[in-house]
């Protein structure tokens, strides 16, 4: 007879172990990173208020979600522990657009996962691309098994 066990997992079976790590509400600090609602956000304010006789000091956090621009805002504990994700940054050369993808490359190998951004920025890096006469970088940032392309230079390392 075999038993059987059941296993609580987030986020899709992984235990997103890896996308963040935990940080003491005191010690986060203006332009760092922290999880509010599960989303990424770059901490863009944040102050203390002492309370009560026996209360906490609790921090007030003011944030923007790195990937839509919302701000969210959250109050703790300053002794609580807060959820801090990894945040990465990588620069890729763009060598094509299709179908609303970017075709990038690296050193890693190629990358055809990432979207053309909406806005200003998609218009933008269409608008340079379809010029045709220059390489261009694209930074990629990555949080939260969420990516996006944050911005467009001209490369001028192969000339």
């Amino acid at each position: 007879m075999s038993e059987e066990h059941a296993f609580d997992t987030q986020a899709g079976g992984d235990a997103g172990a890896s996308e963040y790590y935990p940080m003491q509400c005191s010690a986060l600090r203006k332009n760092g990173h922290v999880l509010i609602k599960n989303r990424p956000c770059k901490i863009v304010d944040m102050s203390t208020s002492k309370t009560g006789k026996h209360g906490h000091a609790k921090v007030h956090l003011t944030a923007i979600d790195i990937f839509t621009g919302k701000k969210l805002e959250d109050l703790s504990p300053s002794t609580h522990n807060m959820n801090v994700p990894h945040v990465k940054r990588n620069e890729y050369q763009l060598i094509d657009i299709d179908d609303g993808f970017l075709n990038l490359y690296s050193d890693a190998g190629e990358k055809n996962d990432v979207k053309l951004p909406d806005g200003e920025l998609g218009t933008k890096i269409q608008e340079l691309f379809d010029a045709g006469d220059k390489n261009y970088i694209i930074t990629v940032v990555s949080a939260m098994k969420e990516e996006q392309a944050m911005d467009i230079k001209e490369d001028t390392s192969s000339k």
